[in-house]
């Protein structure tokens, strides 16, 4: 498995609006030709673009739109599909002038001013189950929502982070967690130096499981958060690969347990003292059977070099090497899991009757648990979530409307929810009923329309 890791993009309007005149296009046009070249002399497609925040400047719905077109121009540059685009909010995508709202601002605040991590995070606790304050809470991330709602990546007070699972390998998860670490961010100076943020222990659980690698995405580092030796202990101890953005300082660490990448902006602030756009390029294979299973990781660190050459070139490691290398160990089934001989259970002939069929049918059924039946050709090629997520945010606001209420997705009491909200509950419900079908049917017959 192929990732690119970009974070910090930070699409600035009405500067980025115009191609021939945004002052960073340029460097992303080299970003480009570096990755179309580094896939094309290996053959290997990317299969997941990890996008670390900051993807707007202002957090304005015009920034989200020329992030939209790079991307999905990025993503088929590099052989990625729409829905191999996963996103996180930074703190540059919330709205500062929403959260310098009293509603806002007193959510945030009645969170920050707790003190120790118990007491804020009971309070977030709090903040978030109320529906006004919860509410209040995503408003300044509504027009990153609605950009990252096509992606399956929105966030909302019930769900203020998002998962996603991948196939490694045969047998092997990659199950990646979209973290949101800006929900008391954009009002007052907790933006101007670490440890004045807050995570919370809702969005650490990231519960370790057999044959499953955790990837944590998550636009600030630990350290930016108050409850950071919690936050950091955890995600270290349960997360095996790491990916974060914000400090625009480009960077690997390979502890044993772990991988850590540091994103270098896309387009970082020229008035920094150290300006230095990058990517990271990482591919993931896991290696060995059963219990000496690993995952073998080699990234590329890519950074620019300016005139004359300008180009994009290696970070290398301290032993001069271009690939980063390192092996992860795989969370394994214990070793006394052992595959079961096949059991046929034996179906008495029982006569005819009423109650004899009954139990006929119960045996039956108890026989299919043991051995559940091969999947139907419909099961076999029911449309991916992933496709029809990204295809139906594609349709107008009415074509959505009717298409969810029309197969039962959603009340008109839905109508009240913000859309991003509405339609990822709505598009849950479809997978919960087996409507996958049904929905790529009326999506596919809308795209004609159009």
């Amino acid at each position: 498995m192929r990732i690119l890791h970009l974070a910090d993009i930070h699409f600035r309007s009405p500067e980025c609006l115009n191609p021939t005149t945004d002052p960073d296009v340029a460097f992303r046009s080299r970003l480009e030709a570096d990755l179309v070249e580094l896939c094309t002399n290996d053959n290997i497609p990317v299969d997941i673009i990890l996008v670390g925040g900051d993807i707007a400047f202002k957090g304005h719905v015009d920034e989200y739109e020329v992030a939209k077109r790079w991307l999905l121009r990025l993503a088929k540059l590099c052989g990625c599909g729409p829905s191999g685009i996963l996103t996180v909010p930074g703190n540059h995508d919330m709205n500062r002038s929403i959260c310098a709202s009293v509603a806002v601002s007193n959510a945030q605040d009645a969170i920050a001013k707790e003190v120790g991590d118990h007491e804020r995070d009971r309070q977030m606790s709090r903040q978030l189950g109320d529906d006004r304050t919860g509410t209040d809470l995503f408003k300044p991330l509504e027009a990153y929502n609605e950009f990252a709602a096509q992606f399956g990546c929105s966030v909302y007070p019930k769900h203020p982070f998002w998962q996603k699972d991948l196939e490694l390998a045969e047998d092997v998860t990659l199950r990646i967690f979209g973290l949101t670490s800006v929900l008391i961010s954009g009002a007052g100076d907790r933006d101007s130096a670490p440890g004045q943020l807050f995570l919370g222990s809702a969005q650490v659980v990231l519960n370790p499981q057999n044959d499953v690698m955790n990837l944590v995405l998550c636009h600030h580092p630990p350290s930016w958060f108050s409850d950071e030796s919690r936050a950091d202990g955890l995600i270290n101890a349960r997360a095996q690969l790491q990916f974060f953005g914000h400090e625009h300082k480009q960077r690997g660490q390979r502890p044993p347990e772990y991988f850590r990448f540091m994103a270098g902006a896309v387009n970082p602030d020229r008035r920094e003292p150290q300006w230095d756009p990058g990517y990271n390029l990482v591919d993931l294979e896991v290696v060995g059977e059963g219990l000496n299973r690993f995952v073998e990781v080699k990234a590329r660190l890519r950074h620019y070099q300016g005139p004359p050459s300008e180009l994009f070139v290696p970070v290398l490691t301290q032993r001069r090497e271009e690939i980063w290398s390192h092996q992860l160990s795989l969370p394994k089934k214990p070793s006394f899991t052992r595959k079961m001989a096949p059991t046929k259970l034996k179906v008495p002939n029982l006569a005819e009757t009423s109650i004899a069929s009954a139990d006929h049918a119960a045996v039956e059924e108890a026989a299919a648990d043991v051995h559940p039946k091969l999947q139907t050709e419909v099961d076999v090629t029911e449309p991916s979530t992933d496709n029809l997520i990204f295809r139906f945010w594609q349709l107008s606001s009415s074509q959505m409307r009717d298409i969810a209420l029309e197969l039962g997705l959603m009340t008109k009491d839905d109508m009240q929810v913000p859309p991003h909200e509405r339609y990822r509950n709505a598009l849950n419900v479809a997978k919960q009923k087996g409507l996958l079908i049904e929905l790529a049917k009326l999506i596919e017959k809308n795209e004609n329309n159009v």
